[in-house]
């Protein structure tokens, strides 16, 4: 086009002055809207805002492209590093994602009024670990605030990912080596607590309960899986004196402890209050799994669940795990909250002698 808006519109200004005169007003070809006309498509095609839109996408697409090549790049010349660098990576977007789920759970139960026993499982177990990764996470922060501690902290973090590192930044084989790990060290304490109960049983007054118990211990001792109506028919002991939740002894509670991945190397009262807490709320979570249903879990989610409540599922098919969790749940659905004590030993009843790894005797 030969003429541009702005010369158009000056040349319909000069036909108005020379046919209407100067001071005549009129609503003919030069008006705002006429000059609007011309103007409204322009800046609707090259609005900043789209302009913005525009150069964000391509920006974009050259980082991606870039990252891209960087990982190719380090997957050809450094492949362990890139395990490393690309675990890194997904840990961090597997924790934004947890952080926005457990703000979505949280929010809920402050605008509906939801206690953490009525949540659904999977929420109930997202909230539990998140929580325990948190604590973990927490002496990392700290070390990493004063000035370039960033590189003492990235090579504490290579040289000891897993007392380091939450489980989002392990690699697979990580994985399963850690689980083995903890679970060797948990099940150092099988024979301690059965040693323990077989001393306390003493206590007890009533002949009966007193032969059931020990009849139990030298089940289990012997290398035999005792059933749920065995362990049950002992849970009166359970609830009051001598083993009771805050009525065993302070060594006693000190092998029940790391049952629980908790440490015993606290004051007697503060076990008894983290022993306390942590079986209920493990008692809370079996609740919420039974009516879940223990079906409707994936492998990933089963073997969690078993691993939590004390085998190394890592070595059994599912079938078996499901078999052992439903065991578990007919123990864990019978008691009340003042019988949790019952719970946690049902950890070393059911699982000392599943092919899960050597108990140390």
């Amino acid at each position: 086009m030969a003429l541009s808006c702005s010369s158009l519109c000056s040349q319909l200004s000069l036909i108005r002055h020379c046919r209407l005169g100067k001071n005549r007003i009129t609503h003919g070809l030069y008006s705002p809207y006429v000059v609007c006309q011309f103007r409204l498509p322009l800046c609707r095609h090259y609005s900043s805002s789209e302009v913005r839109r525009g150069f964000a996408r391509y920006v974009a697409s050259k980082l991606q492209w870039a990252n891209t090549k960087y990982e190719d790049f380090l997957k050809k010349r450094f492949p362990r590093f890139f395990l490393l660098y690309h675990t890194f990576v997904e840990g961090f977007k597997l924790l934004f994602r947890d952080a926005k789920d457990i703000r979505r759970i949280k929010g809920k139960m402050w605008s509906d009024g939801v206690k953490f026993q009525d949540l659904p499982y999977r929420d109930m177990e997202k909230l539990r670990q998140f929580r325990r990764d948190l604590i973990k996470a927490i002496p990392l922060v700290i070390i990493s605030i004063p000035p370039f501690a960033n590189y003492l902290v990235f090579v504490l973090m290579y040289f000891f990912p897993r007392q380091l590192l939450i489980p989002h930044f392990w690699t697979p084989s990580q994985q399963l080596e850690f689980r083995r790990v903890y679970h060797s060290l948990r099940a150092r304490h099988h024979w301690p607590v059965l040693k323990g109960l077989e001393c306390t049983s003493q206590q007890v007054k009533n002949g009966h309960l007193q032969r059931q118990l020990k009849d139990l211990c030298a089940k289990v001792q012997s290398g035999a899986n005792p059933k749920a109506s065995e362990i049950l028919a002992i849970r009166s002991l359970f609830s009051g004196p001598p083993l009771g939740i805050r009525r065993m002894s302070v060594d006693h509670m000190r092998h029940i402890s790391p049952l629980l991945f908790l440490t015993p190397r606290l004051p007697g009262f503060l076990i008894g209050q983290r022993l306390s807490s942590h079986g209920l709320e493990l008692l809370q979570l079996d609740r919420g799994l039974s009516r879940l249903g223990v079906h409707q879990l994936n492998d990933s989610e089963l073997r969690q669940a078993c691993y939590l409540r004390g085998l190394n599922a890592d070595v059994l098919g599912v079938n078996q795990c499901r078999e052992w969790l439903s065991q578990w749940l007919q123990v864990s659905s019978s008691l009340k909250d003042s019988e949790v004590s019952l719970l946690l030993h049902s950890i070393v009843f059911l699982s000392a002698n599943y092919p899960s790894g050597p108990s140390h005797h």
